[in-house]
């Protein structure tokens, strides 16, 4: 295993905040136009757009990144849901309902309530899935959670199954992260929370957890493991969010660097009540407009990498978010063991905002003219990693993509929805089939289409 070695240049960043000038029109307007090439942007074209303050200058920078994620994006928007499979934990963490200090019924599923929880969130449509854990090497080890995908995967709804389980769990060793890539994980997600290495110590006082460089190097050792799609992400109102967005462009450039490719998303989420948790006390709280500019600006500095989305902002909000550069959000979503099931409710990781049922969701998401996808076709084709940046920078990643959201939504709504909501759906597939490039690939999908309301699945990588 390599040295580990922290590649967050705190002192840069704050020289970046500190030591310059509000930005001039003429300064923002180079870079936004710079960003409309969709090649990304540097550190410092970074900061100089998270200095923003000027309304004019805030609305040019929103208007380039709808731009940006239409171009790439189209509009698509990837949904999957959470599960939880276990809230033992031994980290102190501050901002989090799990901490071992919280006195709380603890909870690990058995394979026969794994097996029932992925036919529900299967039942409401998804086939992509986040498995989240607390840290307890006793009472949730790797052997268990690799047992818990095994189980997952297997397990079966009207024949269907999930077919892609992304894994958020905490920073573990090569070895480990080999034996989730053989066991078919799809991306590793883990967020650093903060990058502010005094403020890391300071909100995980205790637990394997506190050792700030051995959770930042995490994605090296994933790497290394063989697993080439992750996420990163981080918890902003624990430090400056202008500090988190600078180090989230660090840590991106040092997979780049390192490995020949970045993170295949970015998780924007803030920080939320939880139990035992005082919101209040923290001093970086993130306002709505200031979280709108993060979520902007990370879509001009690295348009090919998916901006996640959860059910932690308000429904209202979410969709006005959603539209500066989110391409995956989560529905439906349940944030404690078991809690797809109502009768087996525990107490959950943090409060949720929007508690909109699954189809609630897609609804509101057809009728403002977006594409719910539940496609995993790159994931199953093997396109990921460099190989998924190299079809996504060409810009033939269009040409996959959007024919198989058309695909999955036609799927849910054979499957799924009731004669209102398919109406819709069907009406949105047929307004988008426009937008398939090729004479050929339109009919192929036509086809398709019509092989899936006759019963076929899965036609489709």
């Amino acid at each position: 295993m390599k040295t580990l070695k922290k590649f967050i240049n705190e002192d840069k960043i704050q020289e970046l905040l500190i030591n310059q000038s509000i930005p001039t029109s003429e300064e923002v307007t180079a870079i936004v136009n710079k960003a409309l090439e969709s090649k990304g942007l540097d550190l410092e074209e970074v900061a100089t757009l998270i200095r923003v303050e000027d309304s004019k200058q805030l609305d040019q920078i929103f208007q380039a990144a709808k731009k940006i994620k239409q171009s790439i994006y189209g509009n698509r928007i990837v949904m999957f849901a959470p599960l939880y499979i276990s809230n033992y934990c031994v980290n102190g963490c501050l901002y989090c309902g799990y901490k071992c200090g919280n006195n709380m019924q603890r909870k690990k599923l058995t394979d026969e309530e794994l097996a029932s929880e992925a036919r529900q969130i299967i039942q409401m449509g998804h086939k992509r899935i986040v498995l989240e854990a607390g840290e307890d090497e006793e009472n949730c080890s790797i052997d268990y959670v690799i047992n818990a995908m095994n189980v997952l995967y297997k397990a079966k709804q009207d024949d269907t199954s999930l077919r892609r389980i992304n894994v958020n769990i905490a920073a573990t060793s090569v070895e480990n992260y080999e034996r989730l890539k053989a066991a078919e994980i799809g991306t590793y997600t883990l967020f650093q929370e903060t990058y502010h290495e005094e403020t890391y110590k300071k909100y995980h006082p205790q637990g394997p957890k506190s050792n700030y460089l051995y959770h930042l190097t995490a994605m090296d050792r994933a790497m290394e493991g063989g697993i080439d799609d992750v996420g990163i992400g981080a918890l902003f109102g624990l430090y400056d969010y202008r500090f988190e967005v600078l180090a989230l462009m660090m840590h991106k450039d040092h997979l780049e660097e390192a490995f020949g490719v970045g993170p295949h998303t970015i998780s924007v989420p803030r920080i939320k009540k939880a139990n035992n948790v005082n919101v209040n006390a923290m001093p970086y709280a993130v306002t709505d407009d200031e979280f709108k500019k993060l979520v902007a600006i990370i879509r001009l500095a690295v348009p090919y990498t998916g901006i996640i989305l959860s059910t932690r902002e308000e429904a209202k909000f979410r969709e006005e978010v959603i539209n500066l550069g989110v391409s995956q959000i989560s529905a439906g979503s349940k944030t404690d063991v078991g809690g797809y099931h109502e009768e087996a409710r525990i107490e959950t990781q943090f409060e949720l905002a929007d508690e909109r049922p699954h189809e609630v969701i897609i609804k509101s998401l057809l009728e403002k003219g977006y594409l719910p996808s539940y496609c995993t076709a790159c994931y199953r084709a093997g396109r990921t990693g460099d190989r998924f940046m190299q079809v996504a920078k060409t810009g033939a990643i269009q040409n996959l993509c959007h024919p198989n959201a058309l695909m999955t939504l036609k799927e849910y709504l054979e499957d799924y929805c009731d004669d209102e909501l398919k109406a819709l759906g069907n009406r949105v597939i047929e307004e988008n089939i426009s937008k398939i490039p090729s004479d050929k690939m339109r009919a192929n999908t036509i086809e398709r289409l019509e092989r899936i309301a006759n019963g076929e699945r899965d036609l489709y990588f």
